[in-house]
């Protein structure tokens, strides 16, 4: 199967001062659903675009299959883009649309109309063909822009953000029905978000940009609950970042002024920092063994509560997540105490 693509030592400098990457690489596997996820400014667009071939790198080199594409032109490159503003024709029909990119090739009009139907029939649209852009909805824009991608069998399929402009619960829906059509075809996808959320629900594997460079490149699994950076542990997800330090078989948190038995999975390190999940932390009633704390904020989730507790000589508060049945027994001001499951917490480097 194609589509496996190798990214070898990319840099990019923009204005000679600005950098953009700095020495990335990365494999992406033939088949799979690949997410580039990091905050504005991080790399992950102007990687995309290096590898469709709109922007130049200035050192590195891309394969795809093991063919080198990064001396290639955009328009001899065996990948499909689709971009954040879609970039469609409003002056052409669904099919003019999805078409396009066969008809300025001089393929026959028979075999452009048959591979059009083709194309929207796998994305949902059969029956839209004679539609114009203006007469679709957001769901469905978004669908053309990928049939007009996929029509010339891209060994890649590049997506840059298709989902940012719709509303929450349609944003849900295409991301079940993104996933559900990389499988079908088959079709390496790489995608660019700065949602956290919807690279975890979508991807086989996600990149961590920060500041152009890869911070950690693993699964959904693995970034969640073995992040290797602290930027990691709490860009991806809701983190609470506590210092700790050994002494001997106990772990003291001077800032809690807490003591606890020290657990097998900790470094040996003297001083480290440990990243505890809102799940991983434990919430009892006042008085029970455990740390106090004042609870300030709760938000009620539907099937779940999320709660800040203020305590003693910490300036952020903590945050734990409980199930929505004790949200009547939890009110602002109430005391709790608050326990750590060290088993599932992370040792982070303290630097």
């Amino acid at each position: 199967m194609p589509g496996e693509l190798v990214v070898s030592g990319i840099s990019k400098a923009f204005g000679g001062s600005v950098i953009a990457l700095n020495d990335v690489t990365l494999q992406f596997r033939s088949g799979e659903f690949v997410s580039l996820l990091g905050p504005s400014g991080c790399g992950k667009t102007t990687l995309l675009r290096i590898i469709a071939g709109f922007e130049t790198a200035d050192a590195g080199q891309i394969t795809l299959d093991g063919r080198r594409i990064d001396d290639r032109p955009a328009y001899h490159r065996p990948v499909g883009m689709v971009f954040q503003n879609l970039a469609l024709f409003p002056h052409l029909s669904v099919a003019g649309n999805v078409g396009f990119s066969l008809a300025v090739r001089a393929i026959g009009r028979g075999e452009i109309r048959r591979r059009v139907e083709e194309a929207l029939a796998l994305v949902d649209l059969g029956g839209l063909a004679d539609r114009r852009i203006h007469q679709l909805s957001g769901g469905q824009r978004q669908r053309v822009a990928l049939a007009r991608a996929l029509i010339a069998q891209p060994d890649m399929l590049l997506l840059d953000e298709p989902l940012s402009a719709l509303d929450l619960k349609l944003r849900r829906q295409l991301q079940g029905e993104l996933k559900r059509l990389q499988r079908r075809t088959g079709t390496t996808f790489v995608f660019v978000t700065h949602d956290q959320d919807e690279a975890m629900a979508m991807s086989d594997r996600i990149a961590v940009f920060r500041a152009g460079i890869v911070e950690q490149f693993g699964s959904a699994q693995d970034i969640y609950r073995r992040p290797r950076t602290r930027f990691v542990a709490e860009f991806v997800g809701e983190t609470n970042i506590l210092l700790a330090e050994r002494r001997g078989s106990e772990l003291h948190f001077p800032e809690l002024a807490l003591t606890m038995p020290c657990g097998e999975s900790l470094p040996p390190e003297k001083h480290f920092l440990l990243s505890v999940r809102p799940e991983d932390i434990t919430v009892g009633c006042a008085g029970a063994a455990g740390l106090a704390g004042t609870v300030t904020d709760t938000e009620y989730g539907g099937m779940s509560l999320r709660l800040s507790a203020q305590v003693p000589g910490r300036a952020a508060p903590l945050r734990a997540v409980l199930p929505a049945s004790r949200a009547d027994s939890i009110a602002i001001g109430s005391t709790v105490s608050l326990g750590f499951n060290l088993a599932a917490a992370v040792a982070l480097p303290a630097a």
